[in-house]
């Protein structure tokens, strides 16, 4: 029943070679690059912003990457557990993106965009946690048009990210004062030219 609704839900995503090329373009862009706003977003808000506010955004930074490591090897535990084929490797519709033939539930990419933006729902703000889970449903949304995921594979990594986040919340209740000092002391030992100048913060 599941796997039947998977496989409908995918051929009504899944581009064909009649879709517009301009599509393909965009989504293999939003397939393939807008993961990296993960990385960058996690930078400026450890290394910048007011002084006042550069210890809540570190506790941020802290608790997402915390859930998005969790999340990560959830995700590749319950690959193993529960394998499960590509649609190109089992020759249903059409791919439009070059990717190996490995496991693809849940989705790695969905996992970690999913995680990323649920912990700025819950940590952060609601504006940029509402735009950064519009921003993970097209790259969920790209990846199933361009043939390399099923729509259950984002919906897996949706949940995982849910609950690695109230794992890193759990974790951060317990040794989240513990955990910040030691790595504000190691900021201090690896940026102290860059704080020394001004250029980021201490």
């Amino acid at each position: 029943m599941m796997e039947q609704l998977n496989q409908t839900l995918f051929l009504l995503i899944n581009a064909t070679p009649d879709s517009p090329e301009w599509t393909i373009k965009l989504a293999i862009f939003i397939a393939k690059d807008l993961i990296n706003i993960v990385p960058l977003l996690i930078a400026i808000l450890w290394l910048w912003g007011q002084r006042k506010q550069i210890a809540a955004q570190r506790e941020v930074v802290i608790k997402t990457s915390m859930a998005i490591i969790i999340s990560v090897s959830l995700s590749w535990i319950i690959g193993h557990i529960f394998p499960h084929d590509r649609p190109f490797v089992e020759g249903i519709g059409y791919n439009f993106l070059h990717h190996a033939a490995d496991d693809s539930y849940p989705s790695d990419h969905g996992t970690v965009i999913f995680t990323f933006a649920l912990a700025f729902l819950l940590w952060h703000r609601l504006w940029s946690g509402v735009v950064l889970f519009a921003i993970a449903c097209a790259i969920a949304w790209s990846r199933v048009y361009l043939g390399v995921h099923w729509p259950m594979d984002m919906l897996g990594g949706l949940l995982v990210g849910l609950c690695s986040c109230l794992w890193s919340q759990m974790i951060w209740n317990q040794w989240g004062a513990n955990i910040y000092r030691r790595l504000h002391q190691l900021h201090r030992f690896c940026f102290a030219l860059f704080i020394r100048k001004g250029w980021i913060r201490d």
